[in-house]
């Protein structure tokens, strides 16, 4: 799994790099850096009101707040 946070100016604004910093926490307790792969990456082309996070090829948009441990345990369940 390929989970990309956008850190282009916008996103940078709404939180990226504290969503970033969850997922490395996330992974890390889960055991999971064998099976995701973490990266930043430049506008992922969709701005609006919260972070663009691309999982494989879906797109989400997420806040610090969001429960971002439930999405990867459900991205991981459907694989």
């Amino acid at each position: 799994m390929v989970v990309s946070v956008c850190v282009g100016s916008s996103c940078h604004l709404k939180g990226s790099y504290d969503i970033i910093k969850k997922f490395e926490a996330i992974i890390q307790i889960r055991q999971l850096e064998n099976k995701v792969k973490l990266c930043g990456a430049f506008c992922l082309g969709k701005c609006g009101e919260k972070v663009t996070v691309r999982i494989d090829d879906d797109f989400y948009f997420l806040s610090p707040e969001d429960d971002l441990d439930a999405l990867i345990a459900e991205k991981l369940d459907r694989k």
